[in-house]
């Protein structure tokens, strides 16, 4: 009788031992902030029945690029719990794993003879699994695979899929909601835009995608999806208290994207679940401006060295950039905070078809800030630049040496409609313009800028004088 009550004993706590699994079949809601950088936020809530007292409950399908110091558990309804250790298992069971826990250990091959048919097995000691199989079988030592290798077991310190193994002690039994919180990389998000020029190129048809990739190495089911836009540091030492503070006061519209500031980032909340698998990318609707007013631009920008070198012809055809300005303001159509991201803009030709024209990456922009949009250089706008001058002067009372230089640049126009160039010049130190055909205007502490309207199929000339002083 003592005998079998000390073996029940003993199969009780064998059974009071053995870890407690959680899988997603668990999971009762799901939320997942995801920042810019590689940084997303994970609230997993999972319900399941706990016995009372001390035990190791492994929440299995966390992300493989959990940030384990930033794991939070906590129970959401029910009795209380006291978290004392856990570990974060990503040894990930595949066949090469599993051959280098079992070195030093025995498996058994298993081969067929190709005539017959006929199985054999011998046992053999694993002694190396490194860059190749090393076997010792009997007196003899074989490299590589001779056959099909049978393991005993799966070791426990290999999972098929990462885990989270946490010891906790249960102040009573009972169903729980438990919530587990924690950081991890894997999960990156970027806003992809697409715009329509209009015929007259004086407004676009604007709509903004998010691009989500999930290489977290696991799947997030109907979950609650919030973005994150702006750079938050990493180091902060209230992060993770202020990211789950984010994910609790977000409010969300049915539908598609709500935008609200946080802090001094913006979150935008979708405003129904989404399912993210694993090594996938998925492209959710941010916005969409049908009429967005644009300035198109031609911008000829010089170089600042050779105002106090000799230069010569500095180019027969140089590049004239050919740019969008917009004003993200409500009046022009737009009026949203942007995040940051690529622009692709397009406009129909002659025949209806659309045509790609260029794209430029735009960075955050707030309301009431501008942008703009370098879609490429024109071809039948062109210039040419000349130095014709260029004179080293006495040296003043301080004994900075004096440069003074001329400059003639010539912009055509093959366009069957005048067109207004932007001359941007960089002038380094002290500089005075001593003589322009051209009215200018100091629009930085070192940068002259000149508005040259070109007549169609001509050209018009532009020549000034400048003073330096470095």
């Amino acid at each position: 009788m003592r005998h079998g009550v000390w073996l029940l004993a003993l199969l009780v706590g064998v059974a009071q031992a053995a870890p407690l699994r959680s899988t997603l079949e668990d999971q009762a809601a799901l939320a997942v902030t995801v920042y810019n950088g590689d940084l997303a936020l994970v609230k997993d809530t999972r319900r399941l029945a706990l016995p009372a007292g001390e035990q190791t409950l492994e929440l299995r399908d966390v992300s493989a690029q959990i940030r384990p110091e930033t794991a939070l558990l906590r129970v959401a309804d029910g009795k209380p719990i006291r978290l004392l250790e856990q570990n974060f298992d990503f040894d990930l069971l595949t066949p090469a794993k599993l051959l280098e826990k079992y070195v030093g250990r025995e498996v058994r091959v298993l081969r067929t003879h190709p005539t017959t048919g006929a199985d054999s097995v011998e046992t053999a000691t694993v002694l190396a699994a490194g860059e190749g199989v090393v076997l010792k079988i009997g007196d003899r030592i074989e490299t590589g695979v001779p056959g099909r290798l049978v393991f005993d077991a799966v070791p426990d310190n290999l999972r098929d899929r990462p885990t989270l193994a946490v010891t906790l002690d249960s102040a009573g039994a009972g169903r729980r909601a438990l919530e587990l919180s924690y950081l991890t990389g894997g999960l990156t998000w970027q806003a992809d835009y697409v715009a329509e020029l209009d015929d007259d190129e004086r407004s676009l048809a604007l709509s903004g995608w998010v691009t989500l990739t999930n290489r977290s190495g696991t799947a997030y089911r109907d979950a609650r999806l919030q973005l994150v836009a702006g750079d938050v540091h990493r180091v902060q030492p209230a992060l993770h208290r202020e990211l789950m503070m984010a994910q609790a006061t977000a409010k969300a519209d049915a539908g598609g994207m709500q935008q609200e500031a946080l802090l001094d980032y913006h979150l935008y909340t979708l405003g129904r679940p989404t399912t993210l698998a694993d090594q996938q990318t998925k492209q959710v609707a941010l916005l969409n401006a049908p009429g967005v007013r644009v300035q198109k631009e031609y911008r000829l920008a010089g170089t600042g060295y050779y105002y106090t070198r000799q230069a010569g012809e500095i180019g027969r055809s140089l590049k004239v950039a050919v740019l969008l300005k917009l004003r993200n303001a409500k009046a022009d159509g737009l009026g949203l905070p942007l995040p940051a991201g690529v622009v692709r803009v397009y406009q129909r030709d002659s025949a209806g078809g659309t045509q790609f024209v260029g794209e430029d990456r735009i960075d955050h922009t707030p309301e009431n800030e501008s942008a703009e949009l370098t879609l490429g250089q024109a071809f039948d706008v062109t210039a040419r630049k000349t130095q014709t001058d260029f004179r080293v002067l006495s040296t003043g009372k301080d004994e900075r040496r004096q440069y003074e230089s001329a400059y003639r640049i010539e912009i055509k126009n093959a366009k069957k409609a005048a067109v207004t160039v932007t001359v941007l010049e960089p002038i380094a130190g002290d500089w005075r313009m001593i003589d322009s055909s051209l009215a200018h205007e100091k629009v930085a502490a070192h940068t002259a800028r000149w508005r040259v309207t070109v007549p169609a199929g001509g050209s018009q000339t532009l020549t000034y004088r400048v003073r330096v002083r470095p």
